[in-house]
């Protein structure tokens, strides 16, 4: 490691932001349950309904934000877990409902996602760590039908979609919902010690990055078949889909790129150096397909096969994990390029991408970094901003809420600290 490290102005400005972002999602709680979408000006959307990986996204920031300190933090944790063991759990059938009106208690959505239920299982490790009475239940819960139902042990990865009733599965089967798999079990892992969902991280991360995007060439294909063929021509007439978008999606590589230096992290010395290796491969090949590749500052939303930038928009999730990418890299190897990166695109996100007028961040700008909204209209949530400004501000983690449960100091309940002996962590650093 290096002396190289963020200024104490730097740290004020995150800390600052993570102060700005959470003042801004408070109003997307929702009377009648859950989180709801803000638009630009952080109002509710009153033609959407909640949505289950709005309200565990928001669930998880607050529990990250309690973790921290901010005791005002617990009562909007407190409304998420009560949505998800009431409005937008599924009695009859098990898991969770992909969207309900909150008004009528209609369900809107009939099939059951594995992106939604991996949100689910982030939410509840989160609101765990953060000492929710009830979130143990709705862990186990969550841990319990994804075991069940997403989970595929000969694949050594998660399913896609089922229908309401569990009675038909979709054919369809993507990396999307693994990668927030990956996400969630790790967090799992270092909160609670269940060391299975450890094995499961490793076992994605290997087949997802060590063979699907190392033989590729970095460049990941997202979609596949029933039987884990790619469809590298999936969505070809839809490219700027917001969930699955043809082609390359760059952000994805900064978040694959971040994943394996967590797990790295968690395995401490017992890690592989494929995942160091893995980690900067991925992040290399964002950078240089990504950044300011049709003459604007900015990363492209998503490349063809060949790097031709297909959906030249900018998101506000891409550029924010490429700075948590190029932080946590940073941060495990001292590496003054990656310091630099953080540097260089964080002044993007500052001069383009946070809305001081309006609040949060620009979820999208067009291809000359003026707002627009052809993906993402208005601003569902601040999950990505939030996670990548606290990043400089937690120690090594595997999760966030890993990360942040060592924030807590001597209080009556410190599940991070009681429970993490269960996986190995040797090696690791604070």
């Amino acid at each position: 490691m290096t002396d190289l490290q963020l200024t104490t102005a730097e740290i004020a400005r995150f800390e600052e932001e993570a102060s700005r972002l959470l003042s801004f999602a408070r109003a997307s709680r929702h009377d009648g349950g859950g989180f709801g979408w803000l638009d630009e000006r952080g109002r509710l959307s009153p033609e959407r309904p909640v949505e289950t990986w709005i309200t565990c996204r928001m669930t998880h920031v607050f529990g990250l934000a309690q973790l921290r300190g901010d005791a005002s933090a617990a009562a909007y944790v407190d409304h998420g877990v009560a949505a998800l063991t009431g409005l937008l759990h599924d009695d009859d059938n098990g898991g969770w409902h992909s969207a309900v009106s909150p008004e009528t208690g209609e369900v809107v959505s009939t099939v059951k996602e594995g992106y939604a239920h991996a949100f689910v299982v982030l939410a509840a490790t989160t609101a765990y760590a953060a000492g929710h009475p009830g979130a143990e239940a709705l862990l186990d819960d969550a841990l319990s039908l994804m075991e069940e139902r997403f989970w595929r042990e000969d694949d050594g990865m998660i399913l896609d979609v089922w229908s309401a009733d569990w009675a038909t599965l979709d054919g369809y089967r993507g990396v999307n919902a693994n990668m927030h798999a990956v996400e969630a079990f790790l967090a799992v892992a270092e909160v609670t010690g269940r060391r299975v969902w450890l094995e499961r991280a490793l076992r994605i991360l290997e087949r997802v990055v060590h063979g699907f995007a190392r033989e590729h060439d970095w460049r990941l294909p997202e979609h596949f078949d029933s039987s884990w063929t790619v469809r590298l021509d999936y969505n070809v007439d839809e490219p700027g889909h917001p969930f699955r978008p043809y082609g390359v999606t760059i952000g994805h590589l900064f978040e694959w790129a971040r994943l394996a230096l967590h797990a790295r992290t968690l395995l401490g010395a017992s890690a592989p150096s494929g995942l160091l290796e893995d980690a900067v491969s991925l992040l290399a090949a964002a950078a240089s397909r990504g950044w300011s590749v049709d003459g604007a500052p900015g990363f492209v939303y998503t490349t063809d096969f060949a790097d031709k930038p297909v959906v030249r928009e900018r998101m506000h999730w891409v550029a924010a994990e490429a700075v948590a990418a190029a932080w946590t890299l940073f941060r495990d190897t001292g590496s003054a390029a990656a310091l630099a990166d953080v540097r260089r695109w964080w002044a993007y996100c500052e001069e383009h991408l946070v809305d001081r007028e309006g609040g949060s961040w620009h979820h999208e700008l067009d291809a000359h970094n003026q707002p627009s909204a052809t993906v993402w209209p208005g601003k569902p949530d601040v999950y990505h901003a939030y996670q990548t400004v606290i990043l400089p501000l937690l120690p090594a983690g595997a999760s966030f809420a890993g990360a942040a449960v060592s924030l807590v100091g001597a209080t009556s309940f410190r599940p991070g600290e009681r429970q993490r002996a269960g996986v190995e962590t040797s090696g690791r650093t604070a």
